[in-house]
């Protein structure tokens, strides 16, 4: 047992100089008389339990208290983890046209958006020792998670994604380089970018052979992912009956940039046309080299004060309770 504040243990020494010095003076008479001969006459006293008992409630209570200022606390240990030393930020695609339900799942029509967060929460839960962070792009890029090694935090970020939480288009550049500011002051082993999108750059400021350059000056691999089946995709709308219907609707990747920016960076270029190619993709990547080191992580320590100062409070009201009924005494 430790205690967060031990200097006010140093307190509790002061607590029998004052026992002292109050005992010194004796008990408060409960009479006074201006002669002892008017009670000479009087015998059969009884000292009463009152004088005894309670100055040791009170004191026994003003100790556990100051024993419960100090905060004790157990500690309970340390566990190791051990860490990739992979560092990876996910770039994820959230245009409108990310709606195109060209994927399925035991039968069912599934949007490119919900399959690539499912199997995106796949591969977190895959890598528990590698700090991840999330970048949604569409007409401009934010940060939707900080890099983090706490994937339940991570998961919950990864919920939250929509298409229409941000302007739409498809800033690919934008991206790429929120998710490069993400990594390049990190100190880890390696610096991976896997980007997720299912059109052509139309918005930002930043080309993104530009941001492919920048990736492979600060060596930082880029993995490049086409989402999408090829030729034609359906797109779901609501007719004026309110009914959902569905629209066949061109799918356009560049493929070409995507292609350059993996060669660039030296990362590789995927196409995912299904929920089975995708699921691959990501089996692919988990295969990265891995470069273990130790971290420390330590638990928290179990805060012991409500022992002490909640028995405290008890001894002390009993004490009041006490003096002012059964052992009351008069004036």
């Amino acid at each position: 047992m430790s205690f967060a504040h031990p200097w006010l243990l140093l307190l509790l020494l002061a607590v029998p100089v004052i026992a002292w010095l109050k005992g010194r003076r004796g008990q408060q008479a409960a009479f006074l008389y201006s002669s002892v001969q008017l009670v000479k006459g009087i015998i059969g006293f009884n000292r009463s339990a009152a004088g005894f008992i309670l100055p040791k409630l009170r004191w026994l209570a003003l100790i556990l208290l100051l024993i419960g200022l100090a905060r004790p606390q157990r500690y309970e240990g340390e566990t190791q983890i051990r860490a990739t030393g992979i560092d990876i930020v996910v770039a994820v695609d959230l245009s409108k046209s990310m709606a195109a339900e060209d994927f399925e799942v035991n039968g069912q029509r599934v949007n490119r958006l919900e399959i690539a967060k499912a199997v995106l929460e796949d591969f977190i839960d895959r890598r528990p020792g590698d700090r991840i962070g999330l970048v949604a792009f569409a007409g401009r890029a934010y940060i939707a998670s900080p890099m983090t090694l706490d994937h339940a935090f991570l998961l919950q970020n990864l919920e939250r994604l929509n298409m229409n939480s941000i302007e739409d288009g498809t800033a690919i550049g934008s991206g790429l380089s929120a998710s490069l500011n993400r990594l390049r002051e990190l100190d880890s082993k390696s610096k991976i970018v896997i980007l997720m999108t299912d059109g052509q750059n139309n918005s930002g400021k930043i080309p993104p052979l530009t941001a492919a350059e920048a990736a492979e000056s600060i060596g930082i691999k880029v993995y490049t992912i086409g989402v999408g089946t090829r030729g034609m995709a359906p797109m779901p709308y609501t007719d004026v009956f309110g009914q959902r219907r569905y629209q066949m609707v061109q799918v356009n990747i560049d493929e070409e940039t995507l292609k350059a920016i993996a060669d660039r960076t030296g990362g590789q270029y995927y196409r995912a046309d299904n929920t089975e190619t995708l699921l691959k993709i990501y089996d692919e990547i988990d295969q990265l080299e891995k470069t273990e080191i130790e971290v420390k992580k330590y638990v928290q320590y179990a805060e012991l004060f409500p022992w002490f100062v909640l028995p405290g409070l008890g001894l002390l009201l009993l004490e009041i309770l006490l003096a002012h009924t059964i052992w009351r005494r008069l004036p």
